[in-house]
């Protein structure tokens, strides 16, 4: 299996879980739910999503191949990873100010 041309595993291995975090990130806190948390969820979700992607481009490319086929894959997965939880814990801290207005 080539791994080099598979920039995009990660994200197929890592969506189980990612589907995990988004859900507890759109469940909780169950009050209040009106049009407007909706759309910010909705926005924090993509825009996790799209920075995870960003990093897994980004770092796939970046990494030194010298240290084995699999590092860019590891590189990848670890830096994306770090960055989707970082954009939704970020999310989670704005959500929760906003609420309390």
């Amino acid at each position: 299996m080539n791994l080099s041309g598979m920039p995009d595993l990660a994200l197929i291995l890592f969506a189980p879980w990612f589907l995990i975090l988004s859900v507890l990130f759109w469940v909780y806190p169950r009050q209040p739910r009106d049009a407007r948390r909706r759309l910010f969820d909705i926005a924090a979700l993509l825009l996790s999503l799209l920075a995870f992607i960003a990093t897994l481009r980004w770092s796939h490319g970046y990494a030194d191949r010298q240290h084995g086929r699999m590092w860019p894959q590891i590189l990848a997965t670890s830096a994306g990873y770090g960055v989707y939880l970082l954009a939704l814990g970020i999310a989670v801290f704005v959500r929760r100010a906003l609420l309390k207005r």
